[in-house]
């Protein structure tokens, strides 16, 4: 008997069918081991040892790997083909070995890009040892995060407020989102304004802009105001006699190409864009399709690794993918060559893939029925992307036609037309912030001729203004974490939720704003720890980290050369920066109480302006004066307060938006703007209410009885109409999590029924 490591029960429960009865496969539920969480956790004194511990909740993980080891003659690591794999694969193999339940036996490790038979057996047959490159790189990024997380987070508390924390990747990030925050306030809107002719050919219309007047060319703010417009409009008129002359007609034809397939950077992007998947939740859902899903005939991994910065696709997948395109469609629809993509990121690991279906022939209709509906959008969304890039260009006409009204007055019109979609008719690619029609595609105009006259049949002067840059989506951030070598594939998502978690940013429609307190951590980093948010020390740090991976660098000088100049800054900072330096940022403006000089202050509900001599002088003032006024609040009409009978007003909070009673502070009521929603569980603490899906102030869902505040029985995670099989009481709760699947959990921390929940039936 032989016994394989794999990180989670689904991945466990595909690999197993197909190694047959002398393989016993077992998960570890992720990390088994983490740093001490405490300080000294990593000793820079003496070579940067670092002290581990295993995780407490893994124990018993650990206990059952050790007693299947001992019937078993070798041990296959099959923990996943990344830094974060082969650590967890060395710190379970270090933990074993130190409690001598290994022996003798053989240690393998395997790795795979895909889970299906060939590669798991594949992988299996052509084992290799535990790269050390990769657990030191990986050591080297946990022992980086820890020393400025460990220091830097109690630098804020001292100097801002108590509770904060600053990490090494989340604080370039957050300086990203703060900059571009501060590029929209500094904005200034510009109006300007063009000039449209509505036309018509053979009673076929079409839009030309101007683009020449008075023989001179028209750029954006040629024309600024409405009364230039006015003028404009009128010369033309006038010049043109209610016919524009054809003067010049270009056509040109271009081939569009398909975008590469997926790299875990793009997957998340495109899921953002066409899903509305968050990063986390498109890796989440990612996950679940590579580690497997019963299609029918046993569990089966649908989709390759997707924490992978490479381009590449497998020869087999290639012919696979061809061989479809000529059935599905026709030998038109695919290119003389396989497409061969160049992968742009500096230390893409070649020998891996890009995300793809392992299967082209498994097509998203036919899969769907065993599929959750977000399981099926990103499977569809993985297929058809690979599908398209091995098939033929799209092959577009463009047409441009220059139309004079008069002497030295030119105005142009556009339109394109798809000939041949190729890859189109399956997949095209998203854009971010995108406004009109795509290129024009599918705009046609009617035939024209040099020399032809065309109707005039109006000319429309259109006022416009500048738009400030926009804010950063999560689509677009991933892209600039990316372009600005911030982090690496695997932890874009949690640089955002952390951001999210520790309140430096909140999403609104769907864009992240800076909150006060994230705009004052992120001015205290920029302004006393430059070079630690310099994007281009980041990406350094990132290359030197996989330099290391490679083989290529040191991870012990690599934490050296960090660590020095490091902690003589925080100890330097700590001794000589005053909290209000932080806190305060000085304005131009004198207190109008005392003459003293005026600041923008961090208070316990934001940034507001106050005087530095405080509390000698308590002056105050809100920091937006308009604001309050443009945020008045709205009356909820046809309803009143159910304490006092007042009108109900929508208001908004540090937390966001509420429904509050109009006669505040004499009456309290609040209610949350969202009406939650019913899962019809009785409440098992008081059998009177019914148990709600709500969201707490931090965005987080949970379940708490309806008649609260009466009763406050309250639950994380989803609550099931089922008794506990051990103790009996009335609910069990549904838990999901990446590393164990699906569960059912006793709510009772007394009782500790847990059993797991087949994923269809989760899913229900």
């Amino acid at each position: 008997m032989n016994l394989v490591i794999v990180e989670s029960p689904a991945k466990a429960k595909t690999i197993k069918k197909y190694l047959g009865p002398s393989f016993e496969v077992v998960a570890s539920y992720g990390h088994v081991r983490d740093l001490v969480p405490k300080e000294g956790a990593v000793d820079p004194d003496h070579g940067f040892a670092m002290k581990y511990q295993i995780i407490e909740r893994n124990e018993k993980h650990v206990q059952s790997i050790a007693k299947k080891l001992k019937d078993c003659e070798a041990l296959y690591l099959a923990t996943d083909p990344d830094r974060e794999g082969e650590a967890i694969s060395w710190h379970l193999h270090e933990l074993l070995k130190s409690r001598r339940q290994l022996g003798d036996k053989p240690v393998h490790r395997v790795v795979f890009n895909e889970i299906t038979k060939r590669a798991v057996q594949d992988a299996i047959a052509n084992p290799r040892q535990i790269s050390y490159d990769l657990v030191n790189a990986q050591q080297a990024r946990r022992a980086l995060d820890y020393l400025v997380g460990f220091n830097l987070s109690p630098l804020l508390w001292k100097k801002i407020r108590r509770g904060l924390s600053a990490g090494r990747v989340q604080s370039p990030a957050l300086r990203l989102i703060c900059e571009r925050e501060a590029e929209i306030e500094a904005f200034v809107q510009r109006e300007y304004w063009t000039i449209e002719a509505d036309t018509a050919k053979d009673a076929r219309p079409f839009v030309a802009r101007l683009t020449t007047f008075a023989g001179e060319k028209v750029e954006q703010f040629t024309i600024t105001d409405e009364a230039r417009a006015t003028e404009v409009k009128t010369a033309l008129e006038q010049a043109a006699g209610g016919k524009l002359k054809v003067e010049q007609v270009e056509r040109k034809q271009r081939k569009r190409q398909p975008a590469p397939p997926f790299i875990t950077s793009t997957l998340q992007q495109e899921a953002a864009r066409k899903l509305g998947f968050t990063a986390q939740r498109t890796m989440r859902v990612a996950q679940q399709l590579y580690e497997g899903v019963d299609v029918g005939s046993g569990a089966v991994g649908l989709i390759t690794y997707m924490r992978t910065d490479s381009v590449n696709l497998a020869q087999e997948a290639i012919d696979e993918i061809r061989a479809y395109v000529v059935e599905r469609y026709s030998e038109a629809d695919l290119p003389d060559a396989p497409r061969l993509f160049k992968t742009k990121a500096k230390n893409a690991q070649e020998a891996h893939e890009a995300i793809r279906p392992t299967s082209i022939r498994r097509e998203p209709a036919a899969v769907k029925a065993h599929l959750t509906v977000e399981q099926f959008r990103l499977y569809e969304l993985i297929w058809k992307r690979t599908l398209a890039c091995q098939m033929a260009h799209a092959l577009i006409n463009q047409v441009a036609v220059d139309l004079s009204a008069g002497a030295g007055n030119m105005l142009r019109a556009t339109g394109s037309m798809v000939v041949d979609p190729g890859f189109m008719r399956v997949y095209l690619e998203g854009r971010d912030d995108a406004k009109g029609a795509d290129d024009d595609e599918d705009r046609m105009l009617p035939e024209m001729k040099v020399g032809e006259l065309v109707d005039l049949l109006a000319i429309r002067p259109e006022q416009h203004f500048t738009e400030p840059p926009p804010r950063y989506s999560e689509a677009t951030l991933v892209k600039a974490l990316e372009e600005f070598g911030i982090g690496r594939p695997s932890t874009y998502a949690s640089i955002i939720s952390t951001l999210q978690d520790r309140e430096y940013v909140i999403l609104d429609k769907k864009r992240f704003v800076p909150t006060d307190v994230g705009r004052v951590v992120n001015r205290f980093l920029t302004d006393y720890f430059t070079s630690y948010v310099d994007y281009d020390f980041t990406a350094r740090l990132e290359d030197d980290l996989d330099a290391v991976s490679r083989g290529e660098g040191d991870w012990v000088p690599l934490l050296e050369r960090f660590w020095r100049p490091f902690k003589d800054l925080v100890d330097h900072t700590q001794e000589h920066v005053k909290r209000s330096d932080v806190t305060q940022e000085r304005i131009e403006e004198t207190c109008p109480k005392c003459g003293g000089q005026l600041a923008i202050r961090l208070g316990r509900n934001g940034r507001f302006i106050g005087c530095t001599q405080y509390p000698e002088c308590d002056y105050t003032r809100d920091l937006d004066p308009d604001k309050a006024e443009r945020e008045a609040p709205e009356v909820v009409e046809g309803r009143s307060c159910p304490l006092c009978g007042s009108a109900l007003e929508i208001k908004r909070g540090r937390y966001g938006k509420f429904i509050g009673c109009s006669a505040y502070p004499n009456c309290k009521h609040i209610e949350p703007l969202d009406k939650p929603e019913d899962t019809g569980v009785t409440c098992p603490k008081c059998n009177k209410g019914t148990l709600q899906k709500k969201k707490s102030r931090r965005g987080k869902e949970f379940y708490s009885c309806s008649t609260y505040p009466k009763c406050d029985y309250a639950l994380w995670d989803e609550p099931l109409a089922e008794p506990c099989p051990s103790c009996g009481w009335p609910v069990l709760t549904l838990k999901i999590t990446k590393t164990q699947g699906a569960a059912k959990i006793c709510p009772q921390k007394e009782c500790g029924y847990r059993a797991p929940v087949e994923d269809q039936e989760a899913e229900r």
